[in-house]
């Protein structure tokens, strides 16, 4: 397997799902893990909905759920939709729909036509008698469409029905499971039967995807192991409710990959709870960042940079990655579109003679700056030789020099070597 295909496709042991189509994106199958979010807007408020979907997509966000839940918001889609094409961003919209999303969907068909996909929630898209009746109405439309359906398990919102079947069953059972193990096998029931029951309606497999969200790490490690190992279907991992700031993203990134590493998974949310008037974006970020660090995808180039010690208490080496990590943000939209294969890249800032030199010949470019009393000079390595050594008070502005030329050297006459 080849560089570009193992940081594209994750790893060599991935699970193959049955792929799907969702408004253009491939999701499944042997293609890239796909990045997604949701916005936090009133659906309603067209302008705001568009401002935000429009940054979440620019960050890089391959698809954007939104929330359907009244008559208003479904009226805002196809709006939303238009807004956004006339901006130039054709980003798939997915409909996040509870309770009456049956409803929804048939009274307003252009919502029905303008979303790529449509997510439900088996434990409450119908209670009692309608659910089967409910449920049935939006795959219907699904069908009429040929829109996919994300079956969404969520063990906040779980089937109360199943789960107390399941749990007399189990009561009776000559060994039986935990509580726990009943929640967990309820999620995968209702998840797997629910597109099971798609399919028989007329829904083909390869329209489907399944997630099971719990908040717990080590449930949502177990839930997804079980999905796996069951079913074929495409899966979207999430871990719900992750929380605020680092402990969210550390949750998240801890389930997600391991996950990950096993081959399990097709698409990822990072659901951070946001601090107020905070940056939505951020869950973009953090799912590229996740799956650029282990490799499977590569979005911008990466700066490394060593934490500091003793041996550093200049602050010149983190001035320095701090402003080659803004130029090379600065620079990359007219890169990508210049240098193909440069989001590859690998730069190393470096603070001391102690790592600096090896990391930086481990980089395709790097700089090892002088530690507190070390020589004044910055040796620059490049393709893990040394060519250079920088010295004086312009070493950030001539390293910056040095690396255009090289994005421009490397990814622009030979626009494949990074693959």
């Amino acid at each position: 397997m080849d560089a570009f295909h193992r940081i594209t496709s994750g790893p060599a042991n991935r699970r193959r799902s049955i792929p799907v189509d969702v408004g253009g994106v491939r999701v499944g199958g042997d293609a890239p893990i796909v990045v997604q979010s949701m916005t936090n807007t009133d659906t309603a408020d067209v302008a705001a909905t568009i401002a935000q979907v429009a940054a979440l997509a620019e960050a890089g966000s391959e698809l954007v759920r939104i929330t359907v839940d009244r008559d208003e918001a479904a009226a805002a889609v196809p709006k939303i939709r238009d807004g956004l094409a006339a901006r130039g961003i054709h980003v798939p919209l997915v409909g996040d729909f509870h309770y009456i999303g049956h409803k929804l969907l048939a009274d307003h068909p252009a919502c029905a036509e303008a979303l790529a996909k449509y997510r439900i929630n088996p434990g409450n898209v119908g209670f009692k008698a309608k659910r089967d009746t409910q449920f049935a109405a939006i795959i219907d439309t699904a069908i009429r469409y040929d829109k996919p359906v994300r079956i969404g398990v969520n063990w906040g919102s779980l089937d109360q029905e199943l789960l107390t079947h399941l749990m007399d069953e189990n009561s009776r059972a000559a060994v039986p499971l935990t509580a726990m193990g009943v929640l967990r096998e309820a999620m995968v029931v209702s998840g797997i039967a629910s597109a099971d029951r798609a399919v028989e309606l007329g829904l083909p497999a390869s329209r489907i995807l399944i997630s099971a969200k719990v908040s717990d790490v080590q449930e949502l490690i177990a839930v997804y192991r079980d999905l796996a190992r069951r079913c074929d279907y495409a899966l979207h991992l999430g871990l719900t409710e992750a929380g605020m700031g680092s402990k969210g993203i550390v949750a998240s990134s801890a389930a997600l990959g391991i996950l990950l590493q096993e081959g399990i998974g097709d698409t990822i949310r990072i659901s951070l709870t946001p601090e107020p008037g905070g940056d939505r974006t951020l869950e973009v970020k953090v799912a590229q960042e996740l799956l650029q660090t282990m490799g499977f995808r590569a979005f911008l180039p990466v700066v490394s940079a060593c934490p500091g010690c003793g041996r550093t208490t200049s602050t010149v080496f983190q001035e320095l990655a701090k402003e080659i990590q803004a130029f090379i943000g600065e620079e990359l939209p007219k890169w990508k579109a210049d240098y193909p294969g440069v989001e590859t890249m690998k730069v190393a800032v470096m603070g001391c003679i102690v790592n600096g030199p090896g990391e930086s010949k481990h980089a395709d470019i790097g700089i090892s700056l002088p530690g507190t009393g070390e020589q004044p000079s910055a040796p620059v390595f490049i393709d893990g030789e040394k060519r250079m050594t920088l010295r004086g008070a312009n070493i950030a502005g001539e390293f910056k020099t040095i690396v255009a030329e090289y994005v421009a050297t490397r990814y622009g006459q030979h626009p494949t070597a990074a693959r």
